[in-house]
């Protein structure tokens, strides 16, 4: 199972996301983890969705640019500096940290986090290795089947764990 993130820029101004956010409700796309933030007159969006491939050709098709990543996900403890761990390990093997997305969705009591890498087979490999990141974790949090169980959020904090 793959887990995608799309990624575009829209005008800042009022209205411009919601636009989005009706594009995607309109045919039923609906939105697990969202990212937004803005510099010179510019939103850049990240967006994960149960439907990458319908939600990229409608952003297209509305005239954005539409930039498609894989990420993968990792299973990680609720407690601090279980993120650092990944972050550090990541580092040492030279691997550039693309994005990052913590995810609503929840193992147990471990919080499920989407990473985007420069070199994400190896970044897998890595992870895999490592035991953080496994097949379970990843097959829980595909885009198709993403929002099939209709998480809740968490009553605990689910912060970047540094």
């Amino acid at each position: 199972m793959v887990l995608r993130e799309i990624t575009f820029t829209l005008p800042n101004r009022p209205g411009a996301l919601a636009r989005v956010a009706r594009t995607l409700a309109k045919e039923h796309v609906n939105l697990a983890a969202i990212s937004v933030d803005s510099a010179a007159g510019k939103g850049r969006v990240r967006l994960i969705v149960n439907d990458p491939d319908r939600a990229t050709l409608l952003l297209r098709t509305a005239g954005f640019e539409v930039e498609v990543r894989e990420m993968i996900a990792v299973r990680l403890e609720d407690r601090a500096g279980n993120f650092l761990r990944v972050l550090e390990l990541l580092a040492r093997e030279k691997i550039n940290i693309q994005s990052v997305a913590i995810l609503v969705a929840r193992e147990g009591n471990q919080a499920l986090v989407a990473l985007s890498t420069s070199d994400l087979p190896r970044t897998r490999k890595l992870l895999h290795k490592s035991g953080v990141a496994s097949r379970v974790a990843e097959r829980l949090v595909s885009n198709d089947e993403l929002l099939a169980t209709a998480p809740t959020i968490p009553s605990e904090s689910v912060g970047l764990l540094l």
